[in-house]
């Protein structure tokens, strides 16, 4: 082999080392703004600063709501990181075909790891989760999962007798092990018996800043608010989480439970 044909194969083989390890290195960096869902789960009653201002709604605004979906919306967003993969020069899939591979993403176990390149699933035509949900949102809607399920899982019955601190304490730890993983950790959050917030999030990263009292920060994926990422704290004189306040919730204290970390949790 001549000295120029080696040197042009040595560069087509290093071009595409470079080009697969861009590929894998980019599977840990999650963006709010691709890797998320676009559309928002919809909350059963009507809230103004985190009271109920009305609780029935005309039937056709019921209709076309998009609601009870915190849970299946959690976990998608994991799913199809550990699962899948866009290639937005291909051809965009028909609707048989795509509502198939999105119903084959989201029954793999959350829990499970991330699967090689090679092997994911593959999605045409998009370059990420929120440009194929804006564009498809009707189907991704009716094939990632239904809501009322979520209602009777098994580990939703910790809400019920897992109040004391030091379970906190341990969820608050586990779920800096997992960040510092590079894993996701998604969480149940709810401040039963006054039920202020019965709701499921999807923690991203830990923030950099750390304040006096020693609290840490959390970036974290709203299914109620797919525009930006919210906020939890962690209160370590409380020990308590703390949420952020919007329309729906009033802010503030609220116990939180790792789900879909393990089978029936």
């Amino acid at each position: 082999m001549g000295l120029g044909r080696f040197c042009r194969s040595a560069a087509v083989c290093a071009l595409a080392v470079f080009i697969r390890g861009e590929a894998v290195a980019s599977l840990s960096e999650f963006r709010f703004d691709r890797d998320t869902l676009s559309f928002a789960n919809s909350t059963v009653f009507e809230y103004e600063k985190g009271e109920v201002v009305r609780k029935t709604r005309p039937t056709n605004e019921k209709s076309e709501r998009y609601m009870r979906r915190c849970f299946v919306m959690s976990r998608t967003i994991v799913q199809f990181d550990k699962f899948a993969r866009f290639e937005p020069r291909g051809a965009a899939l028909d609707d048989g075909e795509l509502a198939a591979r999105v119903r084959a993403v989201t029954h793999m176990r959350p829990w499970n790891d991330a699967l090689p390149w090679e092997k994911r699933i593959v999605f045409p035509g998009y370059a990420d989760l929120r440009s194929m949900s804006k564009a498809r949102g009707r189907l991704m809607q009716k094939h990632i999962g239904l809501g009322w399920p979520t209602y009777f899982r098994l580990g939703n019955a910790r809400m019920f007798y897992r109040h004391d601190v030091a379970y906190q304490e341990k969820t608050h730890n586990d779920l800096n092990r997992a960040l510092a993983r590079n894993e996701f950790f998604i969480l149940y959050l709810s401040d039963y018996p006054t039920l202020h917030i019965n709701h499921a999030v999807t923690v991203l990263a830990r923030k950099q800043f750390r304040s006096k009292e020693g609290e840490d920060r959390y970036s974290v994926y709203d299914p109620n608010h797919p525009d930006a990422p919210r906020e939890l704290k962690w209160l370590p004189k409380k020990g308590a989480f703390d949420y952020e306040k919007d329309e729906e919730f009033v802010g503030g204290f609220t116990r939180a439970f790792q789900v879909y970390g393990k089978p029936f949790q």
